[in-house]
């Protein structure tokens, strides 16, 4: 069985730069866990989305998103899994991964003329924004959908 073509928009973080080059300009970037796909992040995606051309997001690895300190049984689904349904959404247009803490590395490497964050960011104290500053982009926080966050829908299924 042929994977669906929308699989195409997952990299591995190695091919990440050589993608990026191919994207429609300007590219906008965010990252993060994306660990139970709600409303509020596939609002916060169509935003980002809407900023540019392209739309890149990196996702943090299982052992990456561990160390965020969510809980000790989070992510609940794998990087793997976690890819393949935010490749599925039209406002995205690649899919890679990062295993440090921040994405400041891949961040450097793809320059995206626009980094994204959640509204809950200082985006004056991220060493990101330096970076993206530095040649010429832009940093923008998008406000967060009021309501929605993964550890709260988390919690609400396991007192069900």
């Amino acid at each position: 069985m042929t994977p669906p073509a929308f699989q195409d928009k997952i990299v591995p973080r190695a091919d990440a730069a050589a993608r990026v080059a191919t994207l429609p300009k300007p590219v906008v970037f965010t990252n993060g866990v994306f660990d139970v796909l709600h409303r509020g992040h596939v609002t916060y995606l169509a935003q980002a989305r809407e900023l540019g051309a392209s739309l890149v997001v990196a996702l943090n690895t299982d052992a990456s998103a561990r160390r965020l300190g969510k809980g000790p049984d989070r992510p609940l689904n794998n990087e793997q899994d976690r890819a393949v349904v935010l490749a599925a959404l039209a406002s995205v247009s690649l899919v890679t991964w990062f295993d440090e803490d921040t994405p400041l590395e891949l961040i450097a490497q793809l320059k995206p003329a626009i980094l994204v964050k959640g509204g809950d960011y200082d985006m004056d104290k991220l060493a990101e924004t330096a970076v993206v500053q530095g040649y010429g982009g832009k940093a923008l926080a998008i406000p967060f959908v009021s309501g929605y966050s993964t550890t709260d829908l988390v919690r609400r299924i396991r007192q069900s």
